[in-house]
């Protein structure tokens, strides 16, 4: 079993940065691809970034590339999401997932391919 706790968020103004983190319990979690996602007011959960448990191979989504980075610090059991240049459409909760199991290289992109998830934290974009 893992437990994730996202943290980091809170209200920014548009061109602003801030940086989640997402702390992991587990022993294994050093063999998990991870993966963060969005919801915004009204909208679906949908995919904004992943990473390999090597931490060798990131996957982003259109909306965000260029301006938010996934990296992951095994040995402190953290997957974190540097978010700049934030625009009032980033206002969301995120939330921080994992997948059990994958090759050095893989990442997952779908939601229903996570196993476990934390219970998100609220990113608010002022303009």
């Amino acid at each position: 079993q893992v437990q994730l706790v996202e943290s980091g968020g809170g209200l920014v103004q548009a061109g602003g940065s801030l940086r989640l983190s997402c702390a992991a319990s587990g022993r294994t979690f050093t063999s998990y691809p991870m993966g963060w996602f969005s919801q915004a007011p009204g909208k679906e959960r949908e995919f904004v970034a992943a990473i390999s448990w090597s931490g060798e191979n990131t996957y982003y989504a259109d909306s965000v590339k260029g301006r938010f980075t996934i990296s992951r610090d095994n040995a402190k059991n953290t997957v974190y999401l540097q978010m700049n240049s934030l625009k009032p459409e980033d206002t969301a909760v995120y939330y921080c997932a994992a997948k059990e199991a994958g090759s050095r290289w893989y990442v997952e992109r779908r939601e229903g391919g996570m196993d476990y998830w934390g219970k998100g934290t609220l990113v608010t974009v002022s303009s």
